[in-house]
């Protein structure tokens, strides 16, 4: 007789499989239509700097897109020799630093999205509205879950 398939007997196991397998294919997925010399992890940078709007330190950074710090010098590293982001002195505490969106990162990122816009459509023509709002609830209450028992 042939042994079960673990993965298939839990449920939990199975849906971490599935969205690790999920964030494989989309990340390399959108990372091929990126600009050229813009990785997946440097547009999540330009991607979160857009949504929040105000300038972030890189420890922030780090903690919003769960990276190391180290890694996140890195990427700010590349991303300000591209001009893309700003990196300013706190005025009150010179050991500080903050990140912003230059208007050049600004200009880049709505470029991104141009060229992601693609993608998206191909897949929400594959794959029905209400199957993405069904999956929303479940996904948040997990993702929130997560992010409070780090």
């Amino acid at each position: 007789m042939a042994a079960a398939h673990p993965i298939k007997d839990r449920p939990d196991v199975e849906l971490f499989h599935e969205v690790s397998l999920i964030d494989q294919l989309a990340k390399s997925r959108l990372e091929r239509a990126l600009p050229q010399g813009l990785s997946y992890a440097q547009f999540g940078i330009l991607n979160h700097l857009t949504r929040q709007g105000e300038p972030m330190s890189p420890a922030q950074l780090a903690a919003a897109l769960n990276l190391t710090k180290g890694a996140v010098t890195n990427l700010l590293q590349k991303l300000e020799a591209q001009g893309l982001i700003a990196i300013t002195t706190d005025p009150d505490d010179g050991r500080r630093k903050w990140v912003s969106l230059s208007d050049g990162g600004g200009a880049e990122h709505q470029q991104c999205l141009k060229r992601l816009r693609p993608l998206m459509e191909e897949m929400r023509a594959a794959i029905a509205e209400d199957d993405f709002k069904a999956a929303l609830p479940f996904l948040k209450q997990l993702r929130l879950w997560l992010d409070q028992n780090r």
